[in-house]
């Protein structure tokens, strides 16, 4: 069940500098605060009497909360350092409005292979045979019907802004990607947009990046720096869980 989450992430972005050379500067692991979570209210029922001998004609609307997707959404703070392996601070840039991105993953310190990033990709196939997507949607117990399904929310044909992983480029619109909602019910190009992306170490690993704003009205007309989907399978009793990193710029 989708469980919006409000939290605060206190993050750093830092240059590692060692004797002799200087290491790859990849997403931070990140911290958060501040968590609430809800989820949407079930409408109460209509009344209507049932007459023996009538025919009545209905015109019914409702909504179901979808069993495939969690939401997060909050806002970030943090700095850019230039410090040693001890965290021993040599110079610090505070950034009151951050630029970057938020990554969610099912792999831990250590388990994403940051140097292999690259755009997820529908439509190649997998080890033992067949589309990924397929694979990736079967692990979440989503049907290829399922209007929440991954690429229905996810498209190709979506565009989104250029940025970085890791020291990779992505340019404009070379991966799938989604547009969160603002303010006014409904996503676009320019605003919490989401891309999806993978270190190919299984067919099925998946990358979730949303790329800051900065205090942008949100679905619920707050301010937010950001706002994304992570894959969570509702249908069974055990929850997923989710790393967070960060990359500021």
């Amino acid at each position: 069940m989708t469980k919006g989450i409000w939290f605060f992430l206190a993050i750093m972005a830092f240059f590692a500098l060692t004797a002799g050379f200087v290491l790859a500067v990849n997403p931070n692991g990140a911290n958060y605060t501040g968590e609430i979570s809800t989820t949407a209210a079930a409408d109460d029922p209509e009344l209507h009497n049932a007459f023996a001998g009538n025919m009545t004609y209905m015109d019914i609307t409702g909504f179901t909360t979808t069993q495939s997707w969690q939401g997060y959404y909050g806002n970030v703070t943090g700095a850019i350092e230039l410090a040693n392996t001890n965290n021993k601070v040599l110079y610090n840039w505070s950034l009151a409005s951050p630029e970057g991105e938020v990554y969610a993953t099912q792999n831990g310190s250590g388990q994403v292979s940051w140097g292999n990033i690259a755009c997820y990709n529908f439509t190649g196939n997998y080890s033992e045979g067949g589309p990924r997507l397929a694979k990736l949607e079967t692990l979440f117990n989503i049907s290829t019907d399922d209007v929440d399904g991954v690429n229905e929310t996810f498209s190709d044909a979506n565009t989104h802004a250029p940025f970085f992983t890791a020291g990779t480029a992505f340019t404009t619109g070379l991966c799938p990607a989604a547009y969160m909602y603002g303010s006014g019910g409904s996503g676009s190009a320019g605003t919490y947009e989401e891309i999806l992306l993978t270190d190919a170490s299984d067919d099925a690993q998946i990358i979730f990046a949303a790329l800051l704003e900065n205090n942008e009205n949100g679905f619920d007309s707050e301010k937010y720096d950001f706002e994304m989907l992570v894959l969570e399978n509702g249908n069974v009793a055990a929850t997923t869980a989710y790393y967070f990193y960060v990359e500021l710029e």
